[in-house]
Formats: structure tokens, C-alpha cells, sequence
């Protein structure tokens, strides 16, 4: 595992995005693995930045999100389709046929489970994945005691996950109860990983990460048995 550390948030970012233009200008058509939330906001602002400078195209890159809430519709505000096009896709000349996320209402979850692994698996693998970090070990949601040879599947969220992403929404209530993640057998899975985290709160779950000890209670840890992991993170802005 290799350790970055930065000072602000703008630098996490930057770095960050120099890891994800590498990878796209050595490897045109790469197979990208996408976060949402707080924490890439940044970088892919800076991806846009260099792609409308005219140094990154991602005409052949194909996504795939780490997860989407159960029951929300795509043209949500509060939905993560509409946080990566608003973020990211609106901005850069990707191909909408190949953004993918994972189909929170369907009518079977578990068959869309399936098939977004297979999904992932004819696309070629994941050549990079961006995660974050909870502040309880978290990646994607799979949430403290998640198994770690869990593929693509339906978790219920927990009450602090739900009420962490109730700023997402007009109505606490509307906090969906469920979500489709990749499991963490899915995200290890990724040829590279970049984790990035930055601020007070996730440093506890960093210092924790760098202890080296591997539990199901702490999701992260299973990146120590990664071979190609970089972490990002820094403190206080």
C-alpha cells in the first residue's frame, strides 16, 4: 500500500487526478470504477478542468459506479446518476452507452446484482477504482461486518449512514432504507485502487487503516491485502 499525504483538500484532488489522466492517456478505452459523495468532488472538477483544456478525452473510457440508492429514480436530485452527471459526465465527452451504475429499481435486484458484475467482467475489469472512506471503515456501503467475499448486492443502510446522507435530501424521511453496492469481493477485484480521504474526521479511519490489522468490523482493511493500492489523505483544510 502506498501512502500519500497532502496538505489541503485542493492538493488531494489534484493528485488524485493526476493518478485517473495517467491511466486514461496510457490506456484510451480504460475501465474506470466511480465514487460519489463529498470526497471526489474535487478531483473530478479537476478532470474536468483538463479535459476542456483539451489534455484528456474520455471518448473510449467506460464507468462504473460503486453503488445507487433502491427505489430512487435516476432523475433524482438526491440520486448518484444525477451526482456523477452533474460532477463529471455533463462536463466531458464520455459516451452515455458507456456509463454505467447500478439499476436501483429494477424489478429484480438480485438478477441486476448478477448482472452488473457480469457486466463489469465483459467490460474487461476495472483498470482504476476511487474510493472513499467512512468513518467507521466503510467503502461503498459496505458497512462495518460486511463479508468480505461479498459480491454486487442489496444492504440495508444503517441509521448513521442514512442520517449522514439526509443533507441530500428535502425530507429526512426520503433517505432511502436500501442501496445496491459492490461488494467487497467486487471492489478487490480492480487492477489499481486509489482511496482518497481528507479531513479530521477520517483521520481516525486512516490512522486505523495503517494499523495493518484486517477485520470484517473494519471493511478497509481488506484493501491491505490489495497489491496496487494508493491512499490519499491529509488533515485539516
Amino acid at each position: 500500500m502506498k501512502w500519500i499525504e497532502v496538505n489541503t483538500y485542493e492538493e488531494m484532488s489534484e493528485v488524485a487526478a493526476t493518478i485517473f489522466s495517467k491511466q486514461i492517456q496510457e490506456k484510451p478505452d480504460s475501465v474506470l470504477g466511480l465514487a460519489t459523495g463529498g470526497s471526489p468532488v474535487g478531483m473530478y472538477k479537476e478532470l474536468v478542468a483538463r479535459h476542456q483544456a483539451g489534455h484528456l478525452s474520455f471518448k473510449e473510457v467506460q464507468t462504473f459506479n460503486l453503488d445507487e440508492y433502491v427505489g430512487i429514480e435516476q432523475s433524482s436530485p438526491a440520486s448518484y446518476f444525477t451526482f456523477m452527471h452533474e460532477n463529471l459526465f455533463n462536463f466531458v465527452d464520455i459516451q452515455p452507452k458507456n456509463v454505467y451504475l447500478p439499476n436501483g429499481q429494477a424489478a429484480n435486484l438480485a438478477e441486476e446484482c448478477a448482472a452488473y458484475d457480469k457486466r463489469i467482467e465483459e467490460a474487461g475489469g476495472i483498470d482504476l477504482q476511487l474510493l472513499g472512506i467512512g468513518v467507521n471503515g466503510h467503502i461503498a456501503f459496505n458497512e462495518p461486518g460486511a463479508s468480505f467475499d461479498a459480491k454486487t448486492n442489496i444492504v440495508e443502510l444503517t441509521e448513521s449512514t442514512r442520517t449522514e446522507n439526509a443533507i441530500y435530501f428535502d425530507d429526512p424521511s426520503e433517505v432511502p432504507t436500501h442501496a445496491i453496492t459492490m461488494g467487497i469481493h467486487s471492489i478487490m477485484k480492480a487492477k489499481e485502487i486509489v482511496l482518497i480521504a481528507f479531513g479530521e474526521k477520517k483521520l481516525a479511519a486512516i490512522e486505523k487503516l495503517k494499523s495493518g490489522h484486517i477485520t470484517e468490523e473494519f471493511p478497509a482493511s481488506q484493501l491491505l491485502n490489495h497489491p496496487n493500492v494508493t491512499v490519499i489523505y491529509g488533515g485539516t483544510n
